[in-house]
């Protein structure tokens, strides 16, 4: 059960105040990015006419866009500690405002540059200082089809804060609005349900729990639905709006061009995995066996193949385990995770009204900060080393880039992170010291197949079917949405379990059908650090030397480029197959051990 903020020890919380110590700095910073807004303000028709004038609005606008990311993330970042806190609502939402007030004030921007006579701008970046922006330039060239005129560009700017309502009713109806029943647990106690407990209920040995957790949690939803029904319709009509005003010829392609990610890379990963669901099956028949299941359910997917052997890893074990399972990637990577871990970095348990799940995040002139709910079980280990994952790629790139430079794209944001779990998984493995362990540990190994590479895939599919079924003119509603859920949950699980009606309300609980075609990223993600894992492994330092590189290099190439220097070519099918290659092989040695 959640505690109060206050009782947890301040080793196991963040330190973010270290990015604002006090409510007059905040201000401050408020201050100087109004002032910037008003400066660049002045530039508006001006770009074309001085390459000093053109230097001049890039540098406001960046020098503004760094301070606002330092008060966005830190404000966000205290709101997750307590959604209820009303001061920190605000304080959030402020800079929302502010982020929209700075993005109106240089929508003109992109069209003036764009406007520019190419032989005058080919001459402007010669310029030394100009040069620096280079590359960002001819981003927005890139950019041009896509691109409106002034005027729009600024209503477009205008409507940012409307753009995000969706997701913001999403999580204050599921994180601070809803509340879920009680059930009684394994040793006969009342305990009621939340957001971090559901799943160590699903792993519950005790079938009773399993189910009585899953009904319980699904009858909250199914009272919300039309309510989530329509928050998600509206996030999708938002993205469909975009992409047209946009004149891209549809949301995907919008959503894939911000990576220079071919449609194909998208339809390519659902296909292989299309084509590799009889190992999906194979898997889920072969535990429904061994589990001594008639019929094996939804809400038994999760539960471990033995009772025989447990992994209890307080936050302390984690550690250890962590900076040993990461070796292969040297002393330097190493140093950063330490780092981490002595100069709280992390968030680490639950408290009332924490925001649920985990991620990484922080802002270039801070260190990255993860935020989770510790369990101390094999799922939090997994979680840590995961976001850890994204922290290192994150300070590689924000000590190596500048600050323009230093975002890498959200397509490969996955694979740093999830290289970090096939390289525990791989010590676990070696160093498992009996048979029920081995069984334990490839059955959570499979499971991160399952839903890193086969669930997101599926959710992938679900984004995909149900925005083409919006761009059709087909209003989606509570049962439409279910309809589709619903009918992938069959397709993909449907030759060896009980596919329960309940599951086909689980696309309202799913924060990131609200961040539009990013889950794709995870499987695609899972597919590239499968690769350079085993290459990191039999290769040694040459691999090691790349991947480093990989981490350092940002936002300064294309994600595809990255990921072909750093040795693998995710516009390959071939990528996919591989991944799933080691599935099915994974699969046999379970049966073999079994």
């Amino acid at each position: 059960m959640a505690i109060d903020r206050s009782t947890i020890k301040e080793q196991y919380k963040w330190q973010i105040d270290k990015m604002y110590s006090s409510k007059e700095a905040i201000e401050k910073d408020i201050s100087n990015v109004k002032e910037y807004i008003s400066k660049v303000k002045e530039y508006k028709g001006k770009l074309a006419k001085s390459k000093e004038n053109l230097y001049e609005a890039l540098n406001i606008s960046e020098n503004a866009s760094k301070i606002l990311q330092n008060l966005y993330v830190y404000t966000h970042m205290k709101q997750h500690e307590d959604t209820r806190i009303n001061e920190n609502q605000a304080l959030a939402t402020k800079t929302e405002m502010l982020s929209t007030e700075l993005s109106m004030a240089t929508s003109y921007m992109v069209p003036e540059i764009i406007a520019i006579d190419e032989n005058t701008l080919n001459e402007y970046l010669k310029c030394e200082k100009l040069s620096f922006y280079d590359k960002y330039i001819k981003e927005i060239l890139r950019e041009k089809p896509h691109t409106l005129n002034e005027r729009e560009e600024e209503i477009l700017a205008a409507t940012a804060d409307l753009s995000g309502v969706p997701e913001n009713v999403y999580d204050m109806l599921s994180f601070a609005d809803l509340e879920f029943p009680e059930i009684e647990g394994e040793n006969g106690e009342k305990v009621r349900i939340t957001h971090s407990n559901f799943s160590l209920f699903l792993k519950s040995k005790n079938s009773r729990v399993r189910k009585d957790a899953f009904e319980a949690m699904y009858s909250v939803y199914d009272k919300y639905k039309n309510t989530f029904a329509s928050t998600l319709y509206g996030g999708i009509k938002g993205e469909i709006f975009y992409s047209k005003i946009r004149k891209y010829k549809s949301a995907l392609e919008s959503s894939l061009f911000q990576d220079d990610v071919s449609i194909d890379v998208y339809n390519n990963l659902i296909l292989a995995v299309d084509e590799n669901l009889t190992s999906l099956n194979k898997y889920i028949n072969l535990k429904k066996k061994f589990l001594g299941l008639e019929e094996i359910h939804m809400y038994d997917l999760y539960v471990a193949l033995t009772d025989k052997f447990d992994m209890k890893i307080p936050y302390e074990k984690a550690q250890d385990i962590i900076l040993k399972a990461l070796e292969p990637l040297g002393e330097d990577y190493l140093n950063i995770i330490k780092t981490a871990f002595k100069d709280r970095w992390i968030d680490v348990y639950e408290n009332e009204g924490k925001q649920g799940g985990a991620y990484s995040w922080g802002s270039y002139d801070s260190h990255p900060y993860i935020l989770m709910s510790y369990k101390d079980d094999l799922n939090s280990l997994f979680t840590l080393i995961h976001e850890l994952g994204h922290s290192v790629h994150s300070y590689y790139s924000r000590t190596t880039q500048p600050y323009l430079y230093s975002n890498y794209k959200i397509f490969v944001a996955e694979v740093a992170s999830t290289l970090n779990e096939l390289l525990l998984i791989n010590y676990l493995l070696e160093n498992a010291s009996s048979k029920e362990e081995r069984i334990y540990l490839l059955n959570y190994y499979l499971e991160q197949f399952r839903t890193t590479v086969y669930r997101q895939t599926m959710f992938g599919e679900f984004e995909k079917i149900a925005h083409e079924s919006v761009e059709n003119g087909e209003p989606l509603t509570a049962d439409g949405f279910y309809d589709i859920y619903y009918k992938l949950n069959e397709k993909y699980y449907g030759k060896s379990a009980v596919v329960d009606k309940q599951i086909g309300l689980e696309w309202a609980r799913i924060p990131h059908f609200y961040s539009n075609f990013y889950v794709y990223k995870y499987a695609t993600g899972f597919s590239a650090a499968s690769a350079l894992s085993q290459q990191i492994l039999k290769e040694g330092q040459s691999a090691v030397d790349r991947y480093i590189e990989f981490l350092k290099s940002g936002g300064s190439e294309y994600p595809l480029n990255q990921l072909r220097a750093a040795g693998v070519d995710m516009e390959k099918k071939e990528a996919v197959d591989q991944a799933l290659e080691v599935f099915i092989n994974l699969v046999d040695k379970l049966e073999q051990e079994l």
